[in-house]
């Protein structure tokens, strides 16, 4: 592999502009099969990295069609594309310099290859995209209906709900499908046979698609930093560090198993309260405590294992595989 070469693609709808750094060459496809055939001809060597921005759902077939070629494909997050073209000094903002960008960007850093994801993970992760817009679609229609006051308009507004309601449950039986036959959300035959470890490990893929590969710190978005710009800033927020950055999506799905697991989980209590007296602030502790939640699931996928509630002791012996301890 070549360390100097990189490929640098804008994603749109209907194109994809190819860069490849430092030779210059650059090229415009079109984002459909065909022209995934003839971008892999294009490049015809080997590259550090094809660097690109998801972008909605137009990326997908992409990166699926150039990872099974083989190709160390590198999805970015579009922020930190945006940060390196202001750093390098790029205002302009095209499709084309987007795409030279991007093959800097490859070039310049040192990226990590995106993993390939199976039909099953994929299929997982579009019912789980659906879900979510289904939920907020739900709480969206039941904060209106609480102001409501037209009859015909609360009518309408129960049967939407109702129908939203059938569209998640359709979902839920699909996610079965999915994880029961190990593939797309096509229906089976018959009601498959769902193992539940197998269940457990595939449920939270779609919010953590490297879980059990990759260091927890990596995979939750806890990146926490403190204000330090300017004397009133500081003296008003001395201290304080604030999450940002990472998956969003992740510490939602923490938080309230993190509120559970201090009310029933000893250690995680115990934990909870030792912050908690040393003076931490209560969503510092249940933050903490959320990253032990992360931690120990990394864990527990990466060993194939399932959590054993009480520690060995003396008088018991120690687990045996597919057990893990709580930490």
């Amino acid at each position: 592999m070549d360390d100097s070469t990189a490929v640098g693609v804008d994603i749109s709808k209907a194109h994809l502009d190819a860069y490849l750094a430092p030779a210059g060459k650059a090229a415009r496809f079109s984002n459909d099969a065909a022209g995934f055939r003839a971008l892999i001809a294009w490049i015809d060597q080997p590259v550090r990295a094809v660097t690109y921005e998801p972008t909605g759902h137009w990326h997908r077939a992409f990166e699926e069609a150039l990872l099974d070629a083989g190709l160390p494909l590198v999805r970015v997050n579009p922020l930190q594309a945006r940060r390196f073209a202001q750093a390098v000094g790029q205002r302009a903002k095209t499709d084309a310099v987007d795409a030279r960008m991007l093959a800097q960007m490859g070039t310049a850093l040192d990226l990590r290859p995106t993993e390939a994801s199976s039909p099953a993970q994929r299929a997982l992760e579009e019912l789980q995209a659906a879900r979510d817009a289904l939920d907020r679609d739900r709480i969206a229609t039941v904060n209106r209906q609480k102001q409501l006051q037209h009859r015909l308009l609360r009518r309408q507004t129960k049967n939407g709900l109702s129908q939203l309601d059938r569209h998640s449950g359709g979902h839920r039986c699909r996610d079965r499908e999915a994880l029961g036959r190990g593939r797309g959300p096509d229906p089976p035959d018959r009601d498959p046979d769902v193992d539940p470890r197998r269940v457990s490990r595939h449920r939270g893929r779609p919010a953590l698609p490297d879980a059990g590969t990759r260091p927890p710190r990596r995979q939750g978005g806890r990146q926490p930093g403190r204000p330090c710009s300017g004397h009133s800033t500081i003296r008003r927020l001395a201290g304080r560090s604030f999450i940002q950055g990472g998956r969003a999506r992740v510490r939602r799905l923490l938080y309230m198993p993190a509120l559970a697991a201090i009310c029933y989980n000893p250690d995680l209590r115990r934990k909870y309260r030792q912050l908690v007296d040393q003076g931490k602030p209560r969503k510092v502790a249940v933050t903490a405590v959320m990253r032990k939640l992360l931690v120990l699931a990394n864990a527990l996928l990466a060993q194939d294992r399932t959590w054993l509630p009480d520690p060995p002791g003396r008088d018991r012996p120690a687990p045996a595989a597919g057990a893990l301890v709580s930490a």
